[in-house]
């Protein structure tokens, strides 16, 4: 045996083999998803159309309207964003589900041909309950007080009632629930926010203990019904969206720049959340109820916005008014006065003054997702998928 040959022979052959190697190991599919169907809820930070322009929040009534949608869509999804949101992310990139997470209202089309693509399109039956103006206290308390200047009646029991009608119209039971993953997402912020004008009478404290409680008793709800898979993410920095900020006195500003009483309420509304899901979790030691940290990722950001791309931290792309933060109240995003929005909303990172652009959920989806340290999404995400791989 020519050994020398062989050798040299070996050695041309290695590079082939390892590119093929490495070109198989590109082309070998991702594995599946262990979560085929996502159950959402929450506000318009979640609501992926179950409001129109006729029913969606004071002064942010035209997300029907143009340039609402016009970066990933080209067109209003009655999403509150020009793109996508996090909840998007989850479904598409996190999860790989065959399709975007559709909104309940769009279900119950009396179209059977309509209803039969969207259910060949969403196999898994996922769907999303968010809707935009949705509060944690029931819309009636509201009322009671003389706060109802919004014309969003829901609120996440009315989303809770939502979920109800959907498992019975399609005959599912908790065996079915038990293998969902639910996104419980940011909910309370419209509380705080209703009730701004009225803020001597009613405590923020008590606005706080109610609206835990209210997500509190709507876990339990999922948890009763046989959910095992639960997220629930907290607040925003809200005290950094525009609105915040030009409402807010101007020497009420912390270290970031933003509103810092606004701030410093979703921080202790975080606080008393993240304790009341302590206490579910030692009740229901079966489930796997994960914390979405908003507001450390929304910080990070803040703290080094051209690090993640942000060359605009605060100012509005679709607002009016110019100056610093390039919005007015009365002449929101798609509005008649507001027809177009900047030319780089990827710069920017609030949409609307209340509401985020694509860019910023979509790196605060990435800071979720792609956190295997448990910084910003408690368990991590990966940890979540694997336990229920295994079925855990």
């Amino acid at each position: 045996m020519d050994l020398p040959g062989a050798v040299r022979s070996l050695s041309l052959l290695l590079p082939i083999l390892l590119a093929a190697a490495i070109t198989g190991a590109a082309a070998a599919p991702a594995p599946p998803s262990p979560f085929r169907t996502v159950y959402a809820f929450g506000d318009s930070f979640t609501d992926t159309g179950n409001t129109h322009s006729t029913t969606g929040p004071y002064s942010f009534g035209y997300v029907s309207h143009a340039p609402y949608g016009a970066t990933f869509f080209h067109r209003s999804t009655n999403r509150y964003s020009d793109g996508r949101l996090v909840v998007d992310f989850l479904a598409a990139d996190a999860l790989r589900l065959p399709s975007f997470i559709p909104p309940y209202l769009s279900t119950l089309s009396s179209n059977s041909s309509s209803s039969s693509v969207a259910a060949t399109n969403n196999p898994g039956g996922s769907v999303n309950f968010a809707v935009a103006g949705a509060t944690a206290i029931e819309h009636e308390w509201f009322v009671k007080n003389n706060l109802s200047f919004d014309i969003t009646p829901q609120s996440i029991m009315t989303e809770l009632g939502w979920f109800d009608a959907h498992l019975k119209a399609r005959r599912s039971g908790p065996k079915d629930v038990g293998e969902a993953l639910f996104w419980v997402g940011e909910i309370g912020a419209n509380d705080y926010a209703y009730s701004f004008m009225d803020a001597a009478t009613i405590p923020r404290k008590l606005i706080r203990t109610m609206a835990v409680d209210r997500v509190t008793t709507f876990i339990e709800g999922l948890l009763k019904r046989g959910a095992k898979y639960v997220v629930v993410q907290g607040l925003p920095l809200t005290g950094c969206l525009t609105m915040a900020m030009t409402l807010a006195k101007p020497d009420d500003r912390d270290d970031l720049g933003c509103a810092g009483s606004v701030n410093r309420q979703s921080l202790a509304h975080n606080r008393l959340l993240q304790a009341s899901l302590r206490r579910l979790r030692r009740d229901h030691p079966g489930a796997i109820i994960a914390y979405a940290d908003y507001y450390a990722a929304h910080t990070a950001v803040m703290k080094s916005p051209a690090q993640y791309g942000f060359a605009e931290p605060f100012k509005a792309c679709c607002g009016s008014g110019g100056g610093d933060y390039n919005f007015d109240v009365f002449s929101t995003c798609g509005s008649p006065e507001v027809p177009t929005a900047c030319a780089q909303p990827a710069r920017y990172a609030n949409w609307d003054g209340v509401h985020m652009t694509e860019a910023m959920y979509k790196v605060v989806a990435g800071m979720f997702f792609q956190d295997n340290a448990g910084k910003y999404f408690r368990p991590a995400f990966g940890s979540l998928l694997a336990r229920k791989g295994h079925g855990n």
